[in-house]
């Protein structure tokens, strides 16, 4: 059965089974964007396994590889993607109200009426966590309207969890308030997202299972560093010039250190700046990130401008230093995880070299009250009635799993 010969009430999604849509930024790839992700497949694989699940997201086909097999039913779409994309204007205003308007009127396009039918199926619209709906991409207002639309025409459930909505132009503040105003939750991560819609902040949706990404391995470098290309203020000069300060001011071995990849190639070019005075220097890639863990512990120092990692690195225990290279995006997010109580200095001023921390890392009893505090919003989510869930990790990244206890 087709889905434009399907029922016209949401939630059939072929044989009586529920349909949970999650709109996402997973597949680009994005270590955050893919955790997170894959911890609400899990989620969803714990607990509805006969559902059908379709997560929306901008790069559908390598998503589909890297979140492979992890909810039974899952499929892969871009629809609500390309809708944004084909708007007629970057306006955010104009963005929201064509996207609205065309979910109510698919023939305004045509090439997406199927997508927009399966859309309009869903029992749960679930914007998924990331800081990719703000101003910075103007057109990804977009995904929240397209939710908003399907919902009021529906009646499905409307929800977003762990966003970071910073930063957001003030003439777009009601837009966003506007938008999300039915939905059935709305969960930020972070006090400047809070204030923008007037509600109390949250955690990162990375605390739905926050250890699956940690590998636990024992011979790791001393000093761990992960250093972007993409969204620096000061460029990447500046940003290797800092690493390689610190690492002298700090009396860091070269054999001691190892860099990290979040991003595939974007987090490789500083390192190869730094290869030559680093010789010895371990570098781990994203693949191999992805199906091994994180090579972090509570004996480290990190040296990150990536937001998960230093979320990450703390969740391990260990100390670091935050760079904020793009004011306004992430200083907001390195200081939402200080003030968490990362306990990492968030260094704003590149021309710093920063002192080495004594202390930090998350204390672990926090990081069990973030992760209850998720799951009890994905209860609420997914109205899930059981009482206790138990993080269970077994056998690394990939096969983490959430069971229910």
């Amino acid at each position: 059965m087709s889905y434009e010969t399907a029922s016209a009430d949401h939630g059939e999604s072929g044989e009586g089974r529920p349909l949970y849509y999650l709109v996402a930024a997973a597949g680009h790839p994005n270590l955050g964007d893919e955790l997170i992700a894959a911890g609400w497949l899990r989620y969803l694989a714990n607990i509805a396994p006969e559902a059908d699940v379709w997560v929306d997201t901008n790069t559908p086909g390598p998503a589909a590889v890297l979140l492979a097999g992890l909810h039974p039913r899952v499929r892969f779409t871009d629809t609500l993607w390309r809708l944004c994309q084909a708007a007629p204007s970057d306006d955010p205003w104009q963005v929201a109200s064509w996207l609205q308007d065309t979910v109510a009127d698919p023939e305004m396009a045509p090439r997406y009426r199927l997508g927009i039918h399966l859309l309009t199926n869903a029992d749960v619209l679930h914007l998924i966590g990331g800081g990719y709906i703000n101003t910075m991409w103007p057109r990804h207002l977009g995904l929240v309207a397209g939710v908003a639309a399907a919902a009021r025409l529906t009646g499905a459930r409307a929800v977003m969890t762990g966003q970071g909505l910073a930063p957001v132009d003030a003439d777009c503040i009601a837009l966003v308030r506007g938008l999300v105003a039915d939905f059935d939750v709305v969960d930020v991560r972070d006090e400047m997202s809070a204030a923008v819609l007037g509600i109390a902040g949250g955690v990162d949706d990375v605390f739905l299972d926050p250890r699956s990404a940690l590998c636990g391995m024992e011979d790791v470098p001393e000093v761990m560093l992960c250093l972007q290309a993409d969204l620096v203020d000061a460029g990447i000069g500046k940003l290797a010039a800092v690493a390689l300060a610190t690492m002298q001011a700090w009396n860091i071995s070269p054999d001691n250190i190892g860099f990290v990849e979040a991003i595939p190639g974007q987090d490789r070019q500083v390192y190869a700046l730094l290869r030559h005075e680093f010789p010895g220097a371990r570098f781990y890639s994203f693949h191999e990130i992805w199906q091994r863990g994180l090579p972090a512990s509570q004996s480290q120092v990190w040296l990150s401008s990536r937001f998960h990692i230093h979320l990450l690195g703390a969740i391990a225990g260990a100390r670091g230093v935050a760079l904020s290279v793009l004011p306004g995006y992430y200083s907001v997010k390195h200081r939402s995880l200080a003030d968490l109580g990362s306990g990492w200095t968030v260094l704003e001023d590149l021309s710093q070299v920063p002192a080495m921390p004594d202390s930090g890392g998350f204390d672990t009893e926090l990081v069990e009250q973030c992760h209850l505090a998720k799951i009890g919003i994905a209860k609420r989510v997914y109205e899930d009635p059981r009482d206790d869930f138990e993080l269970c990790q077994v056998d690394g990244l990939k096969n983490s799993i959430l069971t229910s206890s």
